[in-house]
């Protein structure tokens, strides 16, 4: 092999290897570290540019209907405004020990200046839940650009090819068999507190009688 030939072949294998791993990095994709099954967790959404003249302004996240959350909220970022919408549901749903007539739908984050520069990405972050009793859970993305483009991420991947634009997918841990929020952490709260009491109540007792035998003696000798 000369030296032209192996140039050229090292430029065609990175050629491949950057066109194979580009539209991967490029789709906009959510993850999290604490979401599990019937618990309550905080997902992200990492949205990269991919137009090489615009900026992206706003980010749309649309919730799943058929699995709506009892409790959600987004997370504040700097340099956007957020809204949430809630929306009614078509028939009262029981979400955990919760009974809901309307839930989250979208949540939209809209650029106060610029929003995300070309070649770069940024990232969106909504808290809440129960999440379902599922190995994962597909949200829908929309993606506007400073030049009126508008990018939906909502395909749904059915076979070995992925689609050109599909729906973030979010894959949800095993159920911790607990759950942290509202009444049940306030009782977690409330019986710290009572044994931190209890502890703190008995160590007073220890020191006290301590301070007492200490006087004690102390009259005695001077007796």
């Amino acid at each position: 092999m000369t030296r032209t030939t192996a140039r050229l072949s090292a430029a065609l294998l990175t050629t491949a290897l950057v066109a194979v791993a580009a539209p991967a990095s490029a789709h906009v994709g959510v993850s999290s570290t604490d979401a599990a099954q019937e618990g309550f967790g905080k997902a992200v959404f990492r949205v990269p540019n991919e137009s090489d003249t615009a900026t992206t302004t706003k980010v749309v996240v649309t919730l799943p209907a058929g699995t709506p959350f009892a409790f959600v909220s987004a997370g504040a970022k700097p340099g956007w405004s957020v809204d949430v919408v809630k929306a009614p549901l078509d028939s009262p749903t029981t979400v955990g020990d919760f009974e809901l007539t309307e839930a989250v739908s979208t949540i939209t984050w809209t650029a106060d200046g610029d929003g995300i520069p070309v070649g770069q990405f940024d990232e969106f972050a909504i808290s809440g839940g129960p999440f379902p009793k599922a190995d994962s859970i597909s949200f829908d993305a929309q993606q506007t650009y400073s030049d009126g483009e508008v990018v939906d991420w909502d395909q749904e991947q059915t076979g070995d090819e992925e689609p050109e634009h599909p729906a973030p997918v979010l894959t949800l841990a095993a159920p911790t068999g607990g759950d942290h929020h509202g009444a049940a952490a306030q009782e977690d709260v409330a019986d710290d507190r009572s044994d931190l009491g209890t502890w703190l109540g008995g160590g007073a007792l220890v020191v006290a009688a301590a301070a007492l035998v200490v006087a004690l003696r102390q009259n005695r000798r001077r007796a």
